[in-house]
């Protein structure tokens, strides 16, 4: 099937091509399918409201219109339709991404939490190849990716044999990450911790993406490892920096939770996942927002360091909520806590 996007200021065009397997398929039928993020009430609101087109079509579109073998459907979607979500009764705010280093190759950003990798389902707005190249004008690849929820440092190409070379040297783990986090702590803790649980998923737990901790030599999950370092360490939470040398699903997460200091407001790791449920569903409860404290998980990708073909080593600052979460709650200097952060990851990375 051929399709085509296009970003204009605040809307998102996308054309499919009809397939003849789709020939005298309902429209809202082969929407669903190329949509399947949209519930079906949001793509009979699209097609009412007249954000669905078939080109060269004149007629008003219903959701029982057939569409035919190599017409173009064309979806316009509008970005004050998908805002961010909401954490105890109020909005999240869309925050400026910030340039570390750029060269011709390659844009270096600090992510602010929330904003996407790229484009995918709902989130095709505030996302930070879209912003990178509507800022540029020019085509931007992600070469690696963070979760949404999780800020940071990130490399962003602008030249595909930059994103080829880039891939390789993740692939063979020449990469070296840094990420600092808030975990909330379930027993004390002696640090260096290096966890090697295997990591995988169980066919009979949900969520089904759930990210399950194995012994290692287990064969049940995917060889994984993970040092953790010390920053800080109270009664009740720990900061502490994490070197992951494998890039699994949920990795930092999973290992944290399971040595016994799940990350601060992470709804699927906290020993509940009906919490994580609950939150999707948004039917939170009071005690659910009480526990997490914070909209999102507390991890932070602090630091990359990559050859280049010269050694390169790019700090992203702590972002403003964990900042403001840790003078508020741990009563601690931020200016000295990202210095102290500073020399310890230049002595371990």
């Amino acid at each position: 099937m051929k399709k085509t996007s296009t970003f204009i200021d605040d809307s998102y065009v996308v054309t499919y091509t009809v397939n003849q397997e789709d020939h005298n398929s309902r429209l809202d039928n082969f929407l669903q399918i190329h949509f399947q993020s949209f519930s079906r009430e949001k793509i009979k609101k699209f097609i009412a409201k007249g954000f669905i087109k078939i080109l060269n079509r004149d007629q008003k579109l219903k959701s029982s219109t057939k569409v035919k073998a190599h017409e173009i459907v064309e979806i316009t979607t509008f970005k004050k339709d998908f805002p961010l979500e909401s954490f105890d009764g109020k909005k999240i705010l869309e925050e400026q991404l910030s340039i570390l280093s750029e060269t011709s190759e390659y844009v270096v950003i600090n992510k602010p939490p929330f904003m996407a990798t790229h484009p995918t389902g709902k989130h095709l707005f505030y996302v930070a190849t879209v912003i990178l190249e509507k800022m540029f004008s020019q085509k931007f690849n992600s070469v690696h990716r963070l979760d949404r929820e999780t800020s940071g440092v990130m490399i962003i190409s602008r030249d595909n044999s930059f994103s080829s070379k880039m891939t390789r040297l993740f692939e063979k783990r020449e990469i070296q990450k840094a990420y600092f986090l808030i975990g909330h702590k379930s027993k004390d803790l002696t640090f260096p911790i290096y966890a090697f649980e295997e990591l995988g998923e169980r066919p009979d737990f949900q969520p089904e993406f759930f990210t399950h901790c194995f012994p290692k030599g287990s064969g049940q999950g995917k060889e994984s490892e993970t040092k953790f370092i010390e920053i800080h360490q109270g009664s009740e939470y720990i900061l502490a920096l994490a070197l992951p040398k494998t890039g699994r699903q949920h990795q930092i997460r999973a290992h944290a939770a399971h040595h016994g200091f799940a990350l601060l407001g992470d709804k699927l790791y906290n020993g509940d996942t009906n919490i994580f449920k609950r939150f999707k569903d948004k039917i939170e409860k009071s005690e659910d927002i009480k526990k997490m404290q914070i909209p999102r998980h507390a991890l932070h990708a602090i630091a990359l360091k990559i050859p280049d073909p010269v050694e390169n080593m790019f700090i992203a600052p702590l972002p403003k909520d964990l900042s403001n979460w840790i003078e508020e709650k741990l009563k601690l200097d931020i200016s000295n806590l990202n210095t102290l952060i500073e020399n310890l990851i230049k002595e371990h990375l």
